[in-house]
């Protein structure tokens, strides 16, 4: 009968979206999204305009702020936020504030790419919560993205 507890390390490979070194993380491309409009931008012949490295970053964040975790079957688990769940929850600014912050930075620092999210100022307006908040990558790069949540 084979031993249910076997005492021989198996080898196994390094996931690269779990690395953090700095060599190894590709920016690679994306295109461009007008979240506004809620279209792809096109350039003047009529072709979606691509993002390059750390532009293409910027965008994934963007894209992943406002995308619900668990919603879509087409994302992994691990991709989108978790905002919903602050709806009629009842907690105070402060609270909210802290969670936003909690699960913007869970949020982002699933991508490799990803190093760091920290200075979040926040607007309050009828219900709804802005907040921008800067984005550092693993290169040492910065950028600032924002986002909103409708509380009440």
């Amino acid at each position: 009968m084979p031993n249910l507890f076997p005492t021989q390390q198996l080898e196994s490979t390094p996931d690269p979206l779990l690395s953090r070194d700095k060599t190894a993380v590709r920016f690679g491309r994306s295109f461009k999204f007008d979240f506004e409009a809620g279209e792809f931008v096109l350039t003047p012949n009529g072709k979606v305009t691509e993002t390059q490295d750390v532009e293409a970053w910027l965008e994934w964040c963007s894209k992943a702020l406002r995308t619900a975790r668990y919603k879509y079957l087409v994302y992994s688990r691990n991709y989108g936020q978790e905002y919903e769940e602050l709806i009629g929850k009842g907690l105070t600014r402060a609270a909210i504030e802290s969670e936003i912050k909690r699960i913007t930075e869970e949020t982002l620092k699933v991508d490799p790419r990803t190093a760091g999210v920290k200075n979040f100022t926040f607007t309050w307006d009828n219900g709804a919560v802005y907040f921008t908040c800067e984005v550092s990558n693993v290169r040492g790069e910065i950028g600032q993205i924002s986002g909103s949540v409708v509380i009440g």
